[in-house]
Parts: C-alpha cells; structure tokens; sequence
C-alpha cells in the first residue's frame, strides 16, 4: 500500500483536532465587516483589531482609497501578466521610483508579496560555493529562499553575534557570505542588534540582507526602518520590505545600490514567472509610502500606544516578550498551546482580537498571544485590551508572574541596539 501524501502532516492535524471543543478556532477567524482600523465585526461581534499589522492605518487611508479607485477606472482590475511580459504598466514604474526615493537608493525592485521578494533574492543570488547566515528567528519566507537556493544554510542563534561570529570565522576566505537579519522580528517585537551584525560584516567582508516589514513606517525619521533610526543605511546591501504591514495593502520590494541589481529582473523566478501587482495596489501603496514619509504624527501616536500596551500588560504582571515596548508588537507569553488557545478564545469572545502563535510558528517552547497596535487606536481601546487581558486571566485562573518567557531573549536580555532604537524613540 502506498503511503499517503498527507502522512507527514498527521502531527499537525492531531494538534489541531486536540483543540478545546468549546473554544473558537484560532486559524479560521472571518472578518464579516471593516468599521476602522481597529475595528471589525467577526462573529456578530463589534471587536477591537489588537493584531492586524496595520501599524500606520494606511488600509483606510482616504489618499490611497482615492488612488485606488482612480487606477481601476484607469486600467482595470488586473495586469493578467509578469512583469517581463505584458505586467509592467506606468504605475509599476511610479512605485519604484517612489521607492527609490523613499529609501534614497539607486535601485528598486517591486515584486507581487514581501515573501516572494525573499524568495528572489535568497533562492537567486548566492551560489553553490556561498554560504547564507541566517538569524533562527527569521520569517518562513527566508527559511524558503535559502530552502530553494544552492548555497549552503548556517544559523546563528537569536540575535547572538557571539555565535553569528563563530559561524563566520569558520567559513572558506574565498567563499561568498550573505548575512540574513530582520529589523523587528515579527513574533517578539524585538530589535536586531543591527550595529554588532554590520562590525562582523565589515570584518569578515560579507554581505548583509535586511528584512524591514516590520519596522517600516515608525522606525527611523521618515519611517525607512531600524537601519535608518541607528544610522546605518549605507551598510545594508538589500533592503527587502513588504506593502502588507505599514503601506496597508499586498506587495514586496527589494531596494539596493548594487550596480549589477538590475539583473535579478531577468534571473529572479519569483519575479519573473508570476502575474504583476494589480494597478489599484501599486497605486495605493505609492500614495500611502508617501504619507507616511512625512507622516511624523502617526508615528508619534504610534509609538505612544505602544508604550501604553506593553506598561499595562506588564503592570498587570503578564509575562512579555520585551522588557520595555521595542516595537508596536507586544508578545504576551503562556505556559502551554491549550492555555493559549483558551485564553485567546476568552479574549475574542471579550471582543478583542489579537493573533495567536504556538509552535511551530512560534519560537520553540514559546505559546504567544501577539498584540499589535497602530496609529489608530485610542487610548481608550488600549485600555479596553489591558482590561480584558486581566479580565481572562482572573476568568482562567492564568497566574501572572511577570516572567520573562524562556529562551535565548530571556538569557541573553535585550541587545545593545534594541536599547539604541527603543531610547531614539521615547
């Protein structure tokens, strides 16, 4: 008898079939209405959106609506080609420049998601006899990249230079290196330690690949991310990034200065072989980049409300990924996956929505309930969320300790530049 295709998967079935019958299904949430930014109705239910990503509220921007609209009535609703073919329409053009712009780089590459855009560089660029270096806590879409690509794989320990530089050092001199680190990891919301990554590039003469969708929009002074709030642009080789977070709708890039980038346009199969972004995407994400280039009050507010969570969770005595707020995304930490499927549930039903991860999405032996807010919420929703956490945790009887959650970010504590980031923005 043949052994069945979904064999391998039987492990993550009966997990999902282990869940409580009485809570809700942390992976099928329907939204059935958009009111705001943070607001939604999801099972019948007014509730406030703690987990959305949409860190400067750009998905209802009225300027990005507008262009929206404007780009359908002026070229329909799809491009039905790649971009080497029939997908390359003036508005393809416009957002790159946008892009180049933003970020002050010579080059631009807009590619149809931000997981797409890793795939273009990592499976395309480094070869059979190059090395990449990834931090463990990179996005599945980099694990992806290197998974496609011939090079040879090497990870280095959560934001610890110490083991990044005994990898490095052990590495052919001929050999290429590319370095792989993300401004803000999306499960903590902590900060690379981006200063100490770049010495270790110089020194051992590698190259360096940022993934800044999660630090896009807040971080730096005109929101370009973590390497242009600690002054260090000039020293990232790739800069890839995502529309889906803070531009507020879908899409990836790549910017550098690289004289020779310009070839992944025809080498890159991420690239080349899918259907380009939609007109009405590429228009809202130009408008949106540039308000949010200028938009220094939504960052304000954003980085206020950020503050505001993440003090109240830990004053209630919840165990949180960072000690102080790093980033608009607060990890609050529980003991096993049926407390945090519960607990999720409790606050769902409470009217509050945030995102749930248990491994393997989530770091090993880490059972999250990730909060993220945006520029649009109220203090007074912020306190609402702090008020049903506590509310849930008395109701399920959740001690709060207070615990820093175990692993390498508890051991280590924080990085020298998270302290950086978090002290430019207070």
């Amino acid at each position: 008898m043949r052994r069945d295709l979904f064999e391998k998967f039987q492990s993550i079935i009966d997990q999902h079939d282990a869940l409580p019958p009485e809570a809700d299904d942390p992976f099928s949430v329907r939204m059935d209405k958009i009111i705001s930014q943070t607001v939604a109705v999801i099972d019948g239910r007014e509730t406030i959106l703690c987990g959305t990503n949409n860190y400067m509220g750009m998905t209802l921007d009225p300027d990005a609506k507008a262009a929206a609209i404007e780009a359908i009535e002026k070229f329909g609703t799809g491009t039905t080609g790649s971009r080497v073919l029939n997908g390359t329409y003036s508005g393809h053009i416009e957002l790159e420049e946008t892009l180049k712009d933003f970020y002050g780089t010579k080059f631009a590459i807009v590619y149809s998601t931000g997981y797409l855009a890793n795939l273009g560089i990592l499976a395309t660029l480094p070869g059979r006899k190059d090395f990449i270096v990834i931090d463990a806590d990179v996005h599945a879409s980099i694990y992806d990249g290197c998974a496609q690509g011939r090079a040879t794989i090497l990870r280095f320990k959560h934001n610890d230079t110490e083991h990044l530089e005994r990898r490095l050092k052990d590495l052919p001199p001929d050999a290429g290196i590319l370095i792989v680190a993300e401004g803000i990891y999306s499960m903590m919301g902590d900060v690379a330690p981006l200063k100490e990554i770049i010495a270790l590039k110089k020194k051992y003469k590698a190259t360096l690949m940022l993934d800044e969708a999660h630090s896009m929009g807040f971080c730096g002074k005109t929101g370009r991310g973590v390497a242009q709030e600690l002054g260090l642009e000039d020293e990232v080789d790739f800069l890839v990034g995502t529309f889906s977070k803070s531009v507020g709708t879908v899409g990836g890039f790549v910017v550098s200065n690289h004289p020779k980038f310009e070839v992944l346009r025809l080498v890159s199969r991420s690239y080349v072989f899918t259907a380009s972004l939609p007109p009405s995407v590429v228009a809202s994400a130009k408008s949106a980049i540039e308000t949010i280039k200028g938009a220094d009050d939504l960052r304000e507010t954003l980085w206020a409300n950020a503050r505001h969570l993440h003090r109240g969770l830990k004053d209630a005595g919840f165990a949180l990924g960072t000690k102080t707020a790093e980033s608009p995304i607060t990890a609050v930490a529980l003991p096993d996956t049926e407390q945090t499927v519960r607990f999720w549930s409790g606050l769902l039903r409470a009217g509050v929505y945030v995102n749930m991860a248990v491994p393997p999405a989530a770091p090993q032996g880490l059972f999250l309930l990730r909060c993220s807010v945006c520029a649009s919420h109220t203090p007074e929703q912020i306190d609402t969320v702090i008020e049903k956490f506590i509310a849930v945790a008395k109701a399920r009887k959740v001690p709060l300790s207070g615990k820093h959650p175990s692993g390498e970010a508890e051991k280590k504590g924080k990085p020298p530049q998270s302290k950086d980031v978090a002290a430019a923005m207070a």
